[in-house]
């Protein structure tokens, strides 16, 4: 697996050993960026990547402009993984790795700030997707302007009313919701 685009474009990332995580691919995180990039979304963005894994989505962020990175994952593992894909890359001081369940945040400290574009890749059909948006809400995580990408199996439906949906595609099983934060 690799870093689509921006400073980090080409370089290798690590993936599991096992099944466990279900990295984005290549193909489908370039199709994101495209789409993210075309509204101008992520240049000095601050991002969440929640279910981060091996961290690819967050990664590729900060490869393509983005500011700084919050990574959640609640599997050590993953979290582990994710730590050492940001050290291979030297992204370290650009971000922040939390071992938590996204669905279960607690509240966003003052001196963290609010994210502007937020990645949900959870493990499919286990509709994660909605829990973790209220937890975001009710965390204070969000900046007024927040967008989503949502990431689910294409045979999903994406249930939530604390979204607007802008854009979805589906990409061979996989379909990518992209939503904006109401009001």
């Amino acid at each position: 697996m690799r870093i689509v685009g921006g400073i980090h474009r080409s370089r290798k990332i690590e993936t599991p050993k096992n099944d466990l995580v279900r990295p984005t691919s290549d193909k489908v995180r370039q199709a994101v960026f495209n789409m993210l990039n075309a509204r101008g979304v992520v240049i000095d963005a601050v991002v969440i990547d929640a279910f981060c894994g091996t961290g690819a989505l967050g990664l590729e962020a900060l490869s393509q402009g983005a500011a700084y990175c919050h990574f959640f994952d609640k599997n050590k593992s993953s979290v582990d993984l994710c730590r050492s894909n940001l050290k291979k890359l030297s992204e370290e001081t650009r971000a922040k790795i939390t071992l938590m369940d996204t669905t279960k945040l607690k509240e966003r400290s003052k001196e963290t700030p609010k994210a502007d574009l937020v990645f949900l890749d959870p493990p499919y059909h286990q509709e994660l997707i909605p829990k973790a948006i209220k937890s975001l809400y009710q965390g204070d995580w969000l900046s007024g302007e927040c967008v989503f990408v949502l990431e689910m199996a294409k045979d999903e439906n994406f249930t939530g009313t604390d979204i607007i949906i802008l854009n979805e595609k589906i990409y061979g099983d996989t379909k990518i919701i992209l939503a904006s934060k109401k009001g």
